[in-house]
């Protein structure tokens, strides 16, 4: 790959265009939608701009959501039959080494200790999805064999988990799907991004680590390369480091979260961000298709270091 341009941060801007069609067999006569496609904007990444366009015309309401997330309600009250999002935006990433925060003079350890408040705030994070409860003991038990073998050390474990879901399960687009479990991946050992991400966050979950889901993209340069995902959402886990804060892992294509992925949307798991949601109120067969383009942002960096 070629080298990422820099900004004077030691950053960079890169521009995404994310389009989503829908098509109905037969007319929607009124229907609502909540989306979250416009990137979090916090003091790792900052949004330069961002548009949103709808086809067919509609108001659009905006707001933050309780998970800190820009989201846009809209309703369409007239039939349809089509129906078009475009989001285009640019985005300033900070030039942040994303192991910083390894070297922090503090290094937990497991049991991790939670504060009665950091329990109570933290405790959406903390609930492993509702499973048998044989299967979540197999999901604990293969957990704490990455606890063993690096000696309680926490950075250590998470740094193994992340490796180990990239080297040992294989990327098959369309092998599962959103009700897909932790633990139908973890015996079947494949899926794509949302899988990886679940699985990491159900196993973080049984050994006490706060974990959410992540939605947004990864820059791949659009040579392939090392990533599993070129040119599509992403999915990945954030944890909740003590001391440190929330961290994002890359299980998918084995890395921690850098100046190639974008974040949109945080939340307890994917339906809290998912890019488009909604409801309709007709009858129809549904079809969709997503063309999303993530590219360096022109004139925007100073020349490559």
């Amino acid at each position: 790959m070629n080298a990422p341009a820099r900004s004077n941060n030691g950053g960079r801007q890169l521009t995404v265009q994310h389009i989503t069609r829908f098509g109905y067999s037969r007319p929607i006569r009124h229907s609502r939608h909540c989306l979250h496609l416009r990137p979090i904007d916090d003091v790792h990444q900052k949004v330069v701009n961002y548009r949103l366009q709808i086809v067919p015309d509609v108001s659009i309401t905006e707001f933050e959501d309780v998970f800190g997330n820009w989201a846009s309600r809209f309703e369409i009250n007239q039939p349809f039959k089509e129906l078009t999002l475009t989001a285009e935006s640019t985005i300033a990433l900070s030039g942040v080494d994303p192991f910083a925060f390894t070297h922090a003079p503090i290094r937990p350890s497991f049991p991790l200790v939670w504060m009665p408040w950091e329990h109570m705030m933290l405790s959406p994070y903390l609930a492993p999805v509702e499973l048998p409860e044989s299967q979540l003991r197999e999901l604990y038990d293969y957990a704490m064999s990455f606890v063993a073998q690096n000696h309680q050390d926490l950075m250590e474990t998470l740094f193994s988990i992340n490796l180990t879901l990239f080297r040992e399960y294989k990327f098959v687009p369309g092998s599962t799907g959103l009700e897909t479990t932790p633990y139908e991946v973890f015996t079947k050992k494949q899926g794509v991004c949302q899988d990886f991400a679940n699985l990491f966050i159900c196993m973080a979950r049984l050994l006490g680590i706060p974990a959410r889901y992540v939605c947004g993209y990864v820059y791949t340069g659009h040579q392939g390369g090392p990533f599993a995902q070129s040119d599509a959402s992403h999915a990945w886990p954030q944890l909740y480091i003590p001391e440190v804060g929330w961290r994002g892992f890359d299980p998918t294509n084995g890395i921690l979260e850098s100046t190639n992925h974008i974040r949109v949307a945080v939340g307890r798991h994917y339906r809290d961000a998912a890019p488009t949601s909604g409801t309709l109120y007709s009858s129809a067969q549904e079809w969709m298709t997503i063309d999303v383009r993530v590219v360096e942002a022109p004139g925007s960096s100073l020349p490559a270091r």
